[in-house]
């Protein structure tokens, strides 16, 4: 268990909140491997709250090891989730004893260990949720993807777009959200909602919707070779109005990371995109 003065650091950081203003950026790997380049760009949208997107681009050196972290997550319901996991979902990650020899079962455990954290400690962290898509990518060799909920990651791989997450829509998830207790509604004009609030099926956080959530990810390992050019992470706020297609044509043109984020963000705000808008680039080679 963890001790009460780290707790409270942890509840600290969650409780800082990020500007509302443009967040935007790029990066690019300092080893000597496969080169790895990342642009990122953030928009809060127009849904009447402040902005609940955050995101994690960076690179670690562990182990004789360029690790390339990159996530977007996409909380309700507030930020205090979201902005948990910005802080410490790696974290976790890495902290799995088996992530060199078994990185998939080292997310699947970090990411349930995470969410049981949460809501244990929902009085601090408040009754909200988060979706989150997370890519590692490791001497730029291997892309490990995960996610929970309806953020994506889209892969271009000889010009074509290929899906590498699953979205956790509730029709899509209905026999086993029925099983647990809950149900879905599907009203005319809306989208389909678990118990009639949260339209994905998965989530961390939650404390009220638990029982009938999971927040088991789906994940993808791609060893990335000379036929991959780069990898799109994006929250729904893209994904509404945008297809995977579109978004590859879009920016397969554009080498800058950054000035390739800004594009797919600019252009959802041109297609009425109302949602928080984020989007990270992973470009390889």
């Amino acid at each position: 268990m963890e001790k009460n003065s780290g707790f409270l650091a942890k509840i600290k950081r969650a409780a800082c909140l990020d500007s509302s203003t443009p967040d935007t950026g790029k990066g690019k790997s300092k080893s000597s491997g496969n080169k790895v380049a990342h642009g990122f760009h953030l928009v809060e949208g127009q849904a009447g709250h402040d902005m609940e997107d955050y995101h994690v681009a960076e690179y670690r050196y562990k182990k004789n090891h360029m690790l390339g972290l990159f996530a977007i997550f996409d909380g309700h319901l507030g930020d205090r989730v979201p902005s948990y996991l910005k802080d410490n979902l790696f974290d976790n990650i890495l902290k799995e004893p088996n992530f060199w020899n078994n990185p998939e079962m080292a997310i699947k455990n970090a990411y349930r260990s995470t969410d049981r954290f949460i809501l244990e400690n929902s009085m601090q962290l408040g009754p909200g949720g988060s979706t989150a898509v997370t890519a590692i990518v490791i001497d730029g060799k291997d892309l490990w993807v995960a996610n929970v909920g309806d953020s994506r990651a889209v892969l271009c791989e000889r010009g074509s777009a290929n899906q590498l997450t699953v979205d956790h829509e509730p029709h899509t998830e209905r026999r086993r959200i029925e099983k647990q207790g809950g149900f879905v509604t599907n009203l005319p004009g809306d989208v389909p909602r678990v118990n009639g609030q949260l339209a994905v099926a998965r989530a961390f956080g939650d404390q009220s919707l638990k029982a009938h959530l999971s927040s088991e990810p789906d994940i993808r390992h791609i060893p990335i070779d000379a036929t991959i050019e780069f990898v799109i992470l994006a929250s729904d706020g893209l994904w509404k109005v945008m297809s995977n297609q579109e978004t590859v044509d879009m920016v397969k043109s554009v080498k800058d990371p950054q000035a390739a984020a800004k594009r797919l963000t600019s252009e959802a705000l041109a297609r009425k995109s109302k949602d928080d808008i984020s989007c990270i680039v992973i470009r390889f080679g």
